[in-house]
């Protein structure tokens, strides 16, 4: 009986499996099948260790290929313009203003009459003056021909000799009256010319500093306006003595010539929104004597301004170019590191091969580096990538890409992703979701 037991407890075990047998199997069977997938997919891969895993892409840095050219050296200055010539409207005639003739703020000509004075004082002075020197013209020919009429009577003794000589000097006091009279109506013809105030200079006047009404010229000369001639305007700006001197000597020893081919240096005003005035100025003078309390030297240009955009008290900043390099190279600002030993650049060989170089760098110019020494013509100095070859081992062989500077680069087109792998051969394996398999098993 125990035995007959046993073979019917033992006969349900193998033909019949209960529901926890029958998931213990399942996953023991997914787990064999991935084990052999794993081993399967190990198998097909490449090895670390071979050749296409060692064949990796060489990392791309920015060059530029240097050129020798004529480098112009530019110094960007703070500066301040000023009116080439400023002068003062005042009024040279005492009395009432009774019209002003001109719009303010428009443009003026040497001569043209801005303002009108009460004029009637000064043609009665006129008159006056004129009435004075008709009456010694009559004194002067009364006398004149009294002197005549002695002369001959002094010959013949018929009159003395002092009565003559009265004669001769009323004459000559007469004369005076008449020169005196002549004065005394220049003087009053100018005091009327007064009354009509006029401007002194061409150039564009400003506001009127009196109205109509006002009594003016009454014991000083009263400021009426003010002129100036803003075309051309001046420039005035200040340089280092040292940078000055430096540039002196390297002329006289013949390192750099002069800027526009004259005496004169070529001179951009770069105005407060950043942009560059077209027409370019010249620089007219360097001061003599050095500022003792801040070591610089007052410079000033000359720079036309024919549509009146450059207005005087206005901020600017003046590109001064001073001079020009012969047969040197430009290189951006980030291509040359500054070491204790000097200024270094990494040039890329044929191979992409780099290799550090020591230069010689002179001045500035729009964000890029004049370099004097150190390069030859059509070597590629690296301005981009320096990070990329932080992250490889020295000696890492690279593929040189033109550089372009931030803005005016072309953009990279992006990259489509890749489609995803078919399978090799069969139809695509079972979902091994253990849901689904459990699933299924209940079935």
């Amino acid at each position: 009986m125990p035995a007959l037991c046993y073979a019917k407890t033992a006969v349900p075990v193998v033909s019949a499996p209960s529901r926890c047998w029958g998931r213990r199997s399942w996953w023991a069977g997914g787990l064999s099948a991935v084990l052999l997938l794993s081993a399967c997919g190990k198998t097909d891969a490449p090895g670390a260790g071979s050749p296409a895993a060692r064949a990796m892409p060489q990392p791309e840095v920015g060059v530029v290929t240097v050129a020798l050219r004529d480098v112009g050296l530019v110094t960007e200055l703070p500066g301040r313009l000023e009116a080439s010539r400023v002068a003062q409207v005042r009024a040279r005639a005492a009395g009432i203003l009774q019209k002003r003739l001109f719009r303010e703020g428009s443009d003026v000509k040497a001569g043209q009459a801005l303002f009108t004075i009460d004029a009637a004082p000064y043609a009665a002075a006129l008159q006056s003056a004129q009435a004075q020197l008709a009456r010694a013209q009559a004194n002067l020919a009364q006398a004149s021909a009294l002197a005549e009429r002695y002369q001959p009577l002094v010959a013949a003794n018929a009159v003395s000799q002092q009565e003559y000589a009265n004669a001769v000097a009323a004459q000559k006091q007469a004369a005076a009256d008449v020169a005196a009279g002549k004065a005394a109506v220049q003087t009053a013809s100018i005091n009327l010319n007064y009354a009509s105030v006029t401007s002194p200079i061409s150039g564009r006047i400003g506001r009127a500093l009196v109205t109509e009404g006002a009594l003016v010229g009454q014991g000083e000369a009263t400021q009426l306006a003010v002129v100036q001639q803003i075309n051309p305007v001046y420039v005035n700006f200040t340089q280092s003595a040292a940078e000055v001197m430096k540039l002196r000597r390297a002329l006289e020893a013949g390192q750099f010539k002069k800027a526009s081919g004259g005496d004169a240096a070529s001179v951009r005003v770069v105005l407060d929104d950043g942009s560059e005035y077209a027409l370019p100025g010249k620089l007219l003078f360097s001061d003599l004597t050095v500022d003792a309390t801040t070591g610089q030297v007052t410079l000033r240009a000359e720079v036309p301004n024919p549509k009146g955009e450059l207005l005087p008290g206005l901020y600017v900043r003046v590109r001064l170019e001073q001079a020009q390099v012969s047969d040197a190279f430009t290189l951006p600002q980030q291509a040359v590191t500054r070491t204790q030993q000097g200024d270094k650049v990494t040039v890329v060989a044929a191979d992409g091969t780099l290799s550090p170089r020591m230069v010689k760098v002179g001045a500035a110019r729009n964000n890029q580096w004049v370099v004097l020494d150190g390069l030859k013509a059509g070597e590629q100095v690296m301005v981009d990538g320096f990070q990329k070859l932080q992250m490889l081992p020295p000696g890492t062989p690279v593929k040189a890409v033109p550089w372009q500077a931030p803005g005016s680069a072309a953009p990279v087109p992006q990259t489509a992703p890749a489609p995803a792998a078919a399978p090799a051969s069969g139809p695509a394996p079972a979902a091994s979701s253990p849901a689904a398999t459990a699933s299924a098993a209940q079935q």
